[in-house]
């Protein structure tokens, strides 16, 4: 057994959840997994994690109660949502059902429980169109799809559950997960894929015939979309340091996760044809609604309180950690 405490992590079986099981495991605390598996891999906890995994939902207020009632949890780590913005805007029950809903279900299961420490997995979507960049915690929030607006309300669920209860959340907005853990026995696997880097090493591994790029007349330095990517071991570090600044009785808060600054979209392709060695063909298509030509954060706040520094800012290893990744698991 471990001295330090058991912290359940929802959704613990998908791309960041999976990364910060095994950050929590690397520093020393017992974790307990709850995924319904609709899109987490059962495996990667099996086998590779090596942690309990409770297959269910976060909505399953009788199977939460249940699980609070025998094990001794200090904390929540809540990764278990719908995160296509896509799909969002074409069935928005589904996302409130799941993003808002569930979770409220968690929070009046934890409460139940005194179990008062969240850390809570937000967006960088909350924002909505920057009105100034870097984006920093204090830009308004003006989500511009369900899927943003979901993880929006959450955060006003966890100001309100903290001024009624005493209850502590961190939360934390990020910017564009990437990468993978160097090993190879972590990473990336949505089913379907949306994000940019997967898809141009789908690409390079034959699995696509093409990547796509959306826009290139945007007021960026080569017309195509800027974004900030944050390595997924960066993301895991921080949610650790966010979980032991609420241990230390720490209030609530919010931050940003980010590298600060930004790569287009044709930067990660010639990236990628870089690391992989292979052509890979891009072809140009119009804009789509509801992209922002330029998304980067300051993750100064997160820097200053929670003492993180981020390590893998360079967008060539970061892809480089990805390509290792789905070589193994697609290749």
């Amino acid at each position: 057994m471990s001295e330090k405490p058991t912290i359940l992590v929802t959704g613990g079986a998908g791309y960041i959840g999976s990364h910060a099981v095994l950050a929590l495991k690397q520093a020393g605390y017992d974790v307990v997994v709850l995924d319904n598996l609709s899109y987490g891999h059962r495996e990667i906890v099996e086998e590779i994690l090596k942690v309990e995994l409770i297959i269910g939902d976060t909505g399953d207020r009788a199977l939460l109660d249940q699980l609070f009632a025998s094990r001794a949890i200090a904390a929540v780590m809540h990764f278990a949502a719908l995160i296509q913005v896509g799909e969002s805007v074409k069935e928005p029950g589904k996302y409130y059902q799941n993003n808002v809903a569930s979770t409220l279900t968690l929070l009046e299961a934890m409460q139940a429980a005194s179990i008062n420490k969240f850390v809570f997995s937000s967006t960088c979507a909350t924002y909505g169109v920057p009105q100034f960049i870097p984006i920093t915690e204090d830009h308004p929030q003006n989500p511009i799809n369900p899927y943003g607006t979901t993880k929006w309300m959450v955060e006003r669920m966890l100001l309100d559950f903290d001024k009624a209860h005493d209850f502590r959340s961190v939360y934390f907005r990020y910017f564009n997960a990437a990468g993978a853990d160097p090993s190879g026995l972590l990473g990336e696997d949505h089913t379907p894929e949306t994000h940019i880097i997967p898809l141009v090493l789908f690409a390079a591994l034959g699995k696509r015939d093409s990547v796509s790029i959306f826009g290139t007349d945007y007021d960026t330095p080569d017309g195509t979309c800027v974004r900030d990517y944050i390595h997924v071991l960066d993301l895991a570090q921080a949610h650790v340091l966010g979980l032991e600044y609420l241990l230390k009785g720490g209030e609530t808060a919010v931050f940003n996760l980010g590298n600060g600054n930004g790569f287009s979209v044709k930067e990660v392709i010639e990236t990628a044809r870089e690391v992989t060695g292979k052509p890979i063909t891009a072809i140009e298509h119009p804009r789509r609604e509801g992209d922002s030509p330029f998304l980067v954060g300051s993750s100064d706040r997160a820097r200053k309180v929670l003492g993180w520094n981020p390590q893998y800012a360079d967008l060539k290893q970061i892809i480089a950690h990805a390509w290792n990744w789905h070589q193994r698991r697609h290749g």
